[in-house]
């Protein structure tokens, strides 16, 4: 390995029909999805409220928020990820939640093995990119977080 090359912890998430991949530096905690209803007037990719040490964080559909369909994960499938957030409201809404459609994995990067392809994006999509022959997208954490901020309680 060359040593000036880089490298990044990341994790690949599963949702319907395809892996995000976000560094591991991003997820603060992955948790069992535990079924909550939004309830009624809410927008069509929140899945519900996740009571997370002590905060009421809003657990996001990736699919729904992407322009696709609400899909909740069957039994002992689906995870919910704990996402640190990064943008402006950092400050007054350190988390927000994220459900997957399986177990996200472990990807130990080398910069030589991810490669940002030229594909349409949707509006939760930051960019798709290849990593080692797989394909993979990056999500627009700000994007959801103002999504998320909007029902923030």
């Amino acid at each position: 390995m060359n040593e000036n090359s880089q490298s990044l912890q990341c994790v690949m998430i599963p949702v319907s029909d395809r892996q995000l991949l976000l560094p591991n530096v991003s997820i603060a905690e992955v948790v069992d999805f535990d079924s909550t209803e939004a309830g009624t007037n809410t927008p069509d990719w929140l899945i519900g409220f996740l009571d997370w040490r002590g905060l009421k964080l809003p657990v996001i559909s990736y699919d729904a928020a992407n322009g696709g369909e609400l899909i909740v994960p069957g039994d002992n499938r689906g995870r919910i990820i704990v996402l640190n957030t990064i943008g402006p409201a950092h400050q007054t809404s350190p988390f927000m939640a994220m459900i997957t459609q399986g177990i996200p994995s472990q990807a130990h990067l080398e910069e030589d093995q991810l490669h940002k392809l030229d594909a349409e994006t949707g509006p939760a999509d930051l960019m798709q990119v290849e990593v080692d022959g797989e394909i993979a997208w990056i999500p627009d954490l700000e994007y959801l977080e103002s999504m998320a901020a909007k029902v923030m309680v």
